[in-house]
């Protein structure tokens, strides 16, 4: 097992969401499906990403998982039951952060709360302090009361990630959260990703198109192809934890760049 975490027996064999054969169209009279007889699996604690090139269903694969699209086909399991009705089962980020403008941070994070209608959601106030604490933890406690045109981008992904963790899942698709940040600011962002990861021990699936990113992040990476027939590629990432940038610069990274680089145009072209 490549990973930070040792798992037994049990959570080997069970993953904590799998695919097999899974098939999609946006219409039901497309003659070649943009998703078709995909089959996956992540297990606990696991932090797996997704590239290939733009149309190959990256996106509209979390969106399945998620629950904001029914597949035509296939089984899509969590904890290893088939669930038919998926919302709220994994916690998602789409490629923008969607902070609500007119809400300050806190009230941004207390969302997840007032979206939460089971009876034992807790008191309000408890989940204000959890917030509280979590944004002191995210290093954003001194700007509780500020509003989303007050944050800069690094900020604004951290509220945004901060209000999908407060979701509670143990599950989190993560589309792309990095994409439209400067190459600074991104490298602080995954310093500050794999420490949370590691701290808090969630799984991830992760989509990317920037390869160096996905190494530095990753325990496995798949491969979407262009031609959906075609299934995906795995490549496991068998680099040492905790990461860091200088890791960059490792014959070893660099192998693994190349090797993915690749077998991503090989997926990617006829």
């Amino acid at each position: 097992m490549v990973g930070s975490y040792l798992f037994t027996e049990s959570e080997e064999l069970i993953a904590i969401f799998s695919l097999h054969d899974l098939n999609f169209s946006f219409t039901q009279t497309c003659s070649t499906p943009l998703i078709q007889g995909l089959s996956m699996d992540v297990r606990a604690g696991e932090f797996v990403s997704l590239i290939g090139i733009s149309g190959s269903g990256k996106s509209t694969l979390l969106k399945l998982i998620a629950g904001l699209l029914a597949p035509l086909s296939g089984d899509i399991r969590i904890h290893g039951e088939k669930v038919q009705y998926r919302l709220g089962k994994a916690a998602y980020m789409p490629q923008k952060d969607l902070l609500l403008p007119w809400r300050t941070v806190l009230d941004n994070c207390l969302l997840p709360w007032e979206l939460n209608q089971q009876p034992n959601r807790g008191d309000k106030k408890d989940f204000i302090t959890k917030i509280q604490v979590a944004l002191k933890q995210f290093g954003l406690d001194n700007h509780e009361q500020s509003y989303p045109n007050e944050l800069s981008g690094g900020m604004r992904q951290r509220v945004a990630l901060l209000r999908t963790l407060l979701t509670g899942q143990d599950l989190l698709l993560l589309d792309e959260p990095f994409g439209s940040l400067d190459a600074m600011t991104k490298r602080e962002m995954h310093r500050w990703l794999l420490e949370i990861w590691e701290d808090l021990k969630k799984t991830v699936l992760f989509i990317t198109h920037d390869l160096e990113e996905a190494i530095l992040l990753s325990d496995r990476i798949y491969i979407m192809a262009k031609d959906s027939t075609q299934g995906v590629e795995e490549i496991i990432v068998d680099l040492p934890r905790p990461r860091h940038y200088e890791m960059n610069y490792n014959p070893q990274f660099i192998q693994l760049r190349r090797d993915l680089e690749r077998q991503l145009h090989e997926k990617t072209t006829f």
